[in-house]
């Protein structure tokens, strides 16, 4: 037993949380890379089903010198998902409202007196004091 906050939990309490923590992290991977990992899905699909697309989808099966082996039907597919693709990408685009994060008509702008104008007796810490020339009579060119 593992004691922690007031919280007794077993080992296999914590194993099981372990388990459905990692399920959940795979699956909000999985969800975030599948729109990029539709089009290998579709290639996969094709090289498993190769002789099948071959010899029952492809629209060149009646002319075996093209050597196409299905090839036009992958083609059909990957730009049927990327046409998809496009499609979702727009609409999404379209209905996303505008958010104006700036408006300048509201703005204005009231300059309030320094606080040095406030308090002209105070001395703060961080002023640095006024420059002054040093005396003319001490220092001065050599006289030659």
């Amino acid at each position: 037993m593992i004691f922690g906050s007031g919280a007794v939990y077993t080992a296999n309490e914590l194993y099981l949380c372990a388990v459905v923590r990692n399920a959940l992290l795979y699956i909000l991977v999985f969800a975030t890379l599948l729109p990029t990992v539709s089009q290998w899905g579709a290639i996969a699909y094709y090289q498993v089903n190769k002789d099948y697309i071959a010899r029952v989808l492809c629209e060149n099966r009646d002319r075996p010198d093209l050597h196409c082996d299905g090839q036009c039907y992958l083609a059909k597919r990957l730009k049927a998902q990327q046409d998809k693709q496009d499609k979702e990408t727009t609409e999404r685009v379209q209905n996303t409202p505008v958010v104006q994060l700036f408006c300048d008509h509201h703005l204005s702008f009231l300059f309030q007196p320094s606080l040095t104008e406030l308090l002209p007796s105070a001395h703060l810490a961080y002023e640095v004091p006024v420059y002054a020339a040093p005396a003319t009579s001490f220092f001065h060119p050599p006289c030659v």
